[in-house]
């Protein structure tokens, strides 16, 4: 063994030279097989990445932020503390602001709402017995009276219809009983929905958020209050919700006048349709003697704006309406045949929902648990679709529900069948066996799908 090992180390001593060459003539000719790669030009510019130099101007409109101190200074005199005493003797915290010199606080109305006796405390230790003025559970908004105060310190509201994604606010409440805290951060989102009803618009905010800041107010750089801080999201930190002031301001006459929201009614069914731009919901329905119908709207007018505000779908239209009183005029823009047109119509009060459900009934399908109404050819027209029934109710747990229909849907054919009638539906249906799956292609938004559905038996 030793003598082959000393052998082969003889042998590669010897050739180390031949060795050598031959890695070099191998290295040679890889290099000849390698095509060479042609380098991408990096553009006109000839710069890889952009920086900012020291004579660069700074971004336009862009003032970037320095002490917070003197807007804290001056807005905090109107924030308040609230601490409420129910019928278990327990105690909860909230915030607010003073609206009004003699004594107009803000709140959230969970803060209150089973409240036997509220305080509130200023910034500067004074206090005061407060009674409620009004409250709405639905927008989570309170207006209580300081009935002692006079020539309070108060707040001013601004236009929160103006915020951008990425402006800077400030939330100013007492967050575990810590008066007056402050926190900073800017707006995420505007318009999120967040699913707690159909007043669901509220602005988004990573400023912090704590138990103790419902009801107090969100400010921005001008000092305004542009939100109520009423939410906070469970899931993690740096998501807060507020409603925004322009909101505040359409509901606050209703409260303090009737003490509880009394809700306007325009009296019409829209569905929404177009996208981007184009987006304006479709008038499907004009209920008989309605102020809608007074003022002019027809089936197949595209609303674009209420009150002066853009709509761009049927929840803006209910906000904006449902929050005015009856007997307020509101101005109603809309789009037909191409062109403009203004009309102003006096809200009524806003019926029941059982006088609801019977003007949106067009005829009851038990066997599917329906209530549809043939869609207007002006309607159907202006929204791109061919004819239909729309899907105005729906029987709670019923067959439809459990197949995934929705309220809105509207049904275009039964078993590869046209449908347009009640009629052509009544006929479809009765080709079919009664247990026998019902198949119904639908239009939901801008889409068609095909649902099967089992009626009841």
């Amino acid at each position: 063994m030793r003598l082959i090992l000393l052998v082969a180390l003889v042998s590669f001593s010897a050739s180390a030279e031949s060795v050598d060459d031959w890695v070099h003539a191998k290295i040679a000719i890889q290099k000849g097989l390698l095509k060479p790669v042609p380098l991408t030009p990096v553009g006109p510019s000839g710069q890889l990445w952009k920086e900012r130099g020291a004579n660069t101007p700074a971004l336009p409109g862009f003032q970037p932020p320095t002490s917070l101190a003197p807007l804290v200074k001056a807005v905090r005199p109107g924030v308040v503390n609230i601490a409420t005493r129910n019928e278990d003797t327990r105690q909860s915290l909230g915030s607010g602001f003073v609206i009004n010199p003699d004594g107009l606080v803000v709140t959230n109305n969970h803060v209150v709402e089973r409240a036997q006796k509220i305080q509130v405390r200023l910034a500067d230790g004074r206090a005061f017995e407060a009674v409620v003025v009004g409250r709405d559970p639905a927008t989570d908004l309170a207006l209580l009276r300081l009935p002692d105060a006079r020539e309070l310190p108060t707040v001013t509201l601004g236009d929160s219809d103006q915020l951008e994604v990425g402006d800077w606010v400030v939330a100013i409440g007492n967050p575990f009983g810590l008066d007056t805290s402050v926190t900073h951060g800017l707006i995420s989102a505007r318009e999120r929905v967040i699913g707690v009803g159909v007043f669901d618009d509220f602005i988004q905010t990573n400023t912090l958020i704590n138990p103790g800041n419902s009801g107090g107010p969100l400010f921005d750089m001008h000092g305004d209050v542009v939100g109520v801080t009423t939410a906070i999201d469970s899931r993690g930190l740096g998501i807060g919700y507020a409603v925004p002031i322009n909101f505040v301001k359409d509901l606050l006459p209703n409260l303090l006048e009737n003490g509880r929201p009394e809700r306007g009614w325009l009296g019409l069914n829209v569905q929404e349709g177009g996208e981007g731009t184009a987006r304006a919901p479709v008038v499907v329905d004009v209920f008989k003697g309605s102020p809608a119908e007074k003022a002019g709207l027809r089936p197949g007018d595209r609303v674009v704006r209420i009150g002066g505000k853009p709509v761009q779908r049927y929840q803006q239209i209910l906000r904006r309406v449902a929050l005015l009183q009856p007997g307020t005029s509101v101005k109603v823009e809309i789009v037909r045949g191409g062109r403009t047109f203004e009309f102003t119509a006096t809200l009524a009060e806003r019926p029941s929902v059982e006088a609801l459900r019977a003007m949106n009934s067009g005829g009851r399908i038990d066997a599917l648990g329906l209530v549809l109404k043939p869609l207007d050819p002006n309607a159907a027209a202006s929204l791109g679709m061919e004819p239909g029934l729309r899907i105005e109710a729906i029987v709670p747990g019923g067959p439809s529900e459990l197949a995934g229909l929705a309220t809105g849907d509207v049904i275009v054919e039964v078993n590869r069948e046209a449908v347009g009638t009640l009629k052509d539906f009544d006929a479809a249906l009765g080709e079919s066996e009664p247990a026998e799956s019902v198949l119904l292609k639908i239009r939901r938004g801008g889409s068609l799908r095909y649902l099967a559905v089992r009626p009841a038996t």
